[in-house]
């Protein structure tokens, strides 16, 4: 594979965009391509930030991917790891110069995130909750930035609140399953036990599905909405349920709620 193609997670990226995208139907709905220019440049944004994202992540990781993943272009050799801190700073500049381009609150978005994801690779990263936090934040960040492109980001803020609490939640799940494992990182279910985060990772699940209702009564999206995220809602109350038994069931279960809701908007969106 390409080493700019791996450094970059070209996947990660296109996912970004699409993330972007749907963000942006769900504010807009059919009037979406009424800001077709808009669209082209929040997708150049999303594309290179994702892009810095995961090449600052090489270069802080590359002595752990020596062992987890040596395929990568820096523990494998094809890159130095200046290179890729390079390419990650010029990734961000160009995330946010474009962003210049969109409107203020789109570009306050994006350099709240580029700080975010700067810190949380220097330090939240192994500061457990914090870290959880941060990654929750780009998450729904993602939706925010679709709205705000279009100029309708007041219509995504219970959507970016609510992939904002799946994604708590998911984090602090993982961080329960991985707590043997995680011995270089204060994870919440280190400071207060394994019991007491899996009641905040809960919380977190059911504050979501408590907020899914709202766009369909505030009148954003239709029934076709409803009736998908009553099923997220289903399989997110069964994790919050599930986890305390199998931290690992709880987290397969939650990726599976998140699937659902995201087809849940995009339906949303499109009907």
């Amino acid at each position: 594979m390409n080493q700019y193609v791996q450094l970059f997670r070209l996947g990660n990226c296109i996912m970004g965009v699409v993330g972007l995208i749907l963000g942006a139907l769900i504010a807009s709905g059919s009037a979406l391509l009424d800001s077709w220019l808009m669209l082209i440049v929040g997708s150049a944004v999303v594309f290179a930030f994702v892009a810095g994202g995961n090449s600052l992540n090489d270069y802080y990781d590359r002595e752990v991917d020596k062992v987890a993943h040596p395929e990568r272009p820096i523990p494998s050799g094809r890159m130095r790891p200046g290179t890729a801190l390079r390419i990650s700073i010029s990734s961000f500049v160009i995330s946010v110069f474009l962003s210049i381009f969109l409107n203020l609150i789109s570009m306050l978005i994006v350099v709240s995130a580029v700080l975010v994801m700067l810190l949380y690779e220097k330090y939240t990263k192994k500061a457990g909750l914090t870290g959880n936090f941060s990654i929750a934040w780009l998450t729904g960040a993602l939706f925010l930035l679709g709205g705000a492109v279009v100029g309708l980001v007041e219509h995504v803020v219970v959507i970016a609140a609510m992939a904002f609490l799946a994604t708590l939640g998911r984090e602090i799940v993982k961080d329960v399953q991985d707590m043997m494992g995680d011995f270089d990182r204060l994870t919440l279910p280190k400071r207060i036990g394994k019991r007491k985060a899996g009641v905040i990772g809960s919380i977190a699940f059911l504050s979501a599905v408590a907020l899914s209702p709202i766009p369909y009564l505030a009148g954003f999206l239709g029934w076709p909405y409803l009736a998908a995220v009553i099923i997220a809602d289903a399989i997110f109350i069964y994790s919050a349920i599930v986890h305390f038994r199998s931290p690992k069931q709880g987290q397969y279960w939650a990726k599976i709620g998140m699937l659902v809701a995201l087809i849940a908007f995009l339906v949303g969106g499109i009907l």
